[in-house]
C-alpha cells in the first residue's frame, strides 16, 4: 500500500530528514586516512541520539549497527569494522533516523585524497543521475519515468553496471516503504506518482559489472568484479511541476569541500 502524506506530516519528515544531512556533514568533517569505519558509527550513533533521534538501522532486522558504511566496491550494506581508511578510497556512508514517528533516510559518497580519475567519473556521473530521477518524481509520472533517468544516464551513456537487486523506496512511518524505486526500467510504466508520495531515490551504480554478490554475513554488498561503486540518496516528495527534495546535500558538500582529506572537485 502506498502511503499519502499529509502537508504536517511531511514537515516531520523534512525535519528527520535534514537531521540526517546534518549528520553527514558532520560525518564529512571527521573523515581523513587513517580513520576506523568503526569510529564513524559510534559517532553517528552519539550524534543522533543528541539530537533526539534514533537511529533507523540499529537492529533493523538484526542489523547490528548505526549506519551502513560501504568502501570501494562495497555497494550497501557495509559493516563499520577496523579497516583504516586510505587516500584513494570511497567511502559511502548511509544514515537513517527517526524522530517525531516519521523516518530520514539517505547516504553520500565520499572520496578519500583523490582516486582515480575514472572512479572521481563514476562518483559525479552517479550523482548527476540522482537529480536526473528527481526530475522525473512529479505528479502524473510514473516510477518507470524515475528508474529510466538514473539508467539512461549511467548505463546507456557511461556504460556503468546499474544494480538491479537493490532499489529505492518509499519512506514514511516505516523505513521502507511502497513503491519499489529501481534504477532501472522503461518510462511510462509502473505506479502512478501523486502528491504526498514521499520516495527515497538511491542510485547505485558500478565501475564494472552491475552483477553483486551478498557476504557471509548477509548483509555486506560487493561487485564481482572487485570494481568501485557509489551510492548517493536522497529523500524526495513528489509535487507538481518539481520534486520537494527534503534532505539538503549543501552542507554536506560545504563540509566536504572544507576538509583538505576529501577529494571534492568533481
Amino acid at each position: 500500500m502506498i502511503h499519502i502524506k499529509s502537508k504536517e506530516e511531511i514537515e516531520l519528515m523534512r525535519h528527520s530528514a535534514l537531521l540526517v544531512s546534518q549528520t553527514l556533514s558532520e560525518v564529512a568533517a571527521m573523515l581523513k586516512p587513517g580513520l576506523n569505519t568503526s569510529s564513524i558509527d559510534k559517532f553517528i550513533g552519539t550524534y543522533i541520539a543528541d539530537q533526539g533521534g534514533v537511529p533507523s538501522f540499529l537492529n533493523y532486522h538484526g542489523y547490528p549497527f548505526n549506519s551502513c558504511i560501504s568502501v570501494n566496491d562495497v555497494v550497501v550494506h557495509g559493516f563499520p569494522n577496523s579497516r583504516e581508511l586510505q587516500e584513494g578510497d570511497i567511502i559511502s556512508v548511509d544514515i537513517g533516523i527517526y524522530k517525531n514517528g516519521f523516518h530520514g533516510d539517505h547516504a553520500y559518497t565520499f572520496m578519500i585524497g583523490k582516486p582515480a580519475q575514472e572512479t572521481i567519473d563514476l562518483v559525479r556521473i552517479t550523482k548527476e543521475s540522482l537529480y536526473k530521477g528527481i526530475e522525473k518524481a512529479i505528479s502524473g509520472s510514473r516510477i518507470g519515468d524515475i528508474a529510466f533517468a538514473i539508467q539512461d544516464h549511467t548505463e546507456r551513456k557511461h556504460g556503468y553496471g546499474v544494480v538491479r537487486e537493490l532499489v529505492g523506496h518509499g519512506l514514511g512511518r516505516q523505513m521502507h516503504e511502497e513503491p519499489q524505486v529501481p534504477n532501472y526500467g522503461r518510462r511510462g510504466t509502473g505506479p502512478k506518482l501523486k502528491d504526498g508520495m514521499v520516495l527515497a531515490i538511491e542510485p547505485m551504480i558500478n565501475l564494472g559489472t552491475r552483477e553483486v554478490f551478498t557476504e557471509a554475513d548477509g548483509w555486506t554488498v560487493r561487485t564481482k568484479d572487485g570494481k568501485p561503486s557509489v551510492h548517493f540518496e536522497h529523500d524526495v516528495c513528489i509535487a507538481k511541476g518539481k520534486a520537494d527534495i527534503l534532505s539538503n546535500y549543501a552542507p554536506i558538500e560545504a563540509a566536504e569541500k572544507k576538509n583538505p582529506n576529501l577529494f571534492s572537485d568533481y
